[in-house]
């Protein structure tokens, strides 16, 4: 089993990895483009203004594309909400942790995901997922979630995919626009920038997956019983087979359970194996 300082560090290496490509992005320009008054605030607007228009729109589209509403505080058609609430405020309490907006989704399957960062954070939970989980599976999954807040995974993800369309940018300048400039230059370069993002991409799943064991361990450390986690996943992907996610597969990303996959979009996925995170957990 690979500890939990051990992911953190596999996590740092990747993400060290990014940054790397991110500052080669920014050298590129200043070498290609000189290091101006107008090209250095092109530059400020692309390599901080894109992340945080993506951020905030990845957000937004989230929370929407799930048909997500504000969580009642209280008990309403058999629904557990005001435990739901209670349980958020002590974990948050322990995690020291500003306590993230609750709201309530009709996603298909049993899910949950969190976007924000600790101070401005939302968390989703659907309908689905509390008429499955017992209360202590359910405190589970809620600090999962918060965990993803406090380790600030949104933030990195959304980093992530900056980098990868940066880089895809930039690839696309230096191919297409060196030698003849003609037509089998711009296809050539179109096709270079689909494989630079995809080996960008590669990087930032492995981000993901390593997120995602760092969270589970997360859940299990304040609610100190990482049996009830194991057993929220068992039911959970038992209750998603034969189901879809009624959401863009970008917020499938998000949530604590991200479908099962062939052994090729494996390297692709942003979820690990769902038998391989109740093994860790089981083992802890």
């Amino acid at each position: 089993m690979v500890g939990h300082t051990q992911l953190k560090i596999r996590m740092a290496v990747v993400g060290t990895i990014l940054f790397g490509l991110y500052l080669a992005v920014a050298g590129f320009v200043l070498t290609a483009f000189g290091t101006g008054t107008p090209v250095l605030i092109l530059l400020s607007l692309g390599m901080v203004g894109y992340p945080f228009i993506l951020y905030k729109f990845g957000r937004w589209s989230a929370v929407r594309g799930v048909g997500a509403e504000e969580m009642p505080e209280r008990r309403e058609a058999g629904y557990r909400f005001d435990e739901i609430h209670r349980s958020t405020e002590r974990l948050c309490d322990e995690m020291d942790l500003e306590k993230p907006k609750l709201m309530i989704a009709e996603m298909g399957m049993p899910n949950a995901f969190a976007v924000g960062r600790r101070a401005d954070g939302v968390v989703v939970i659907s309908r689905e997922i509390i008429e499955i989980l017992d209360h202590d599976e359910l405190e589970g999954v809620i600090a999962h979630e918060l965990a993803h807040l406090d380790n600030r995974d949104t933030v990195m993800m959304v980093m992530g995919q900056s980098i990868a369309a940066l880089v895809g940018m930039v690839t696309y300048i230096v191919v297409a626009f060196r030698g003849e400039r003609d037509i089998a230059s711009i296809i050539t370069g179109y096709l270079a920038s689909m494989v630079a993002q995809m080996i960008v991409t590669v990087f930032l799943m492995a981000i993901s997956r390593y997120r995602e064991y760092v969270a589970d361990a997360d859940a299990a450390e304040y609610t100190r019983n990482p049996d009830a986690m194991a057993r929220a996943l068992e039911k959970i992907s038992a209750g998603a087979e034969g189901k879809e996610m009624t959401a863009e597969e970008s917020v499938s990303a998000l949530c604590i359970f991200g479908g099962e996959r062939g052994l090729f979009a494996t390297l692709f996925a942003s979820h690990p194996p769902t038998e391989k995170r109740i093994e860790r957990l089981r083992s802890m």
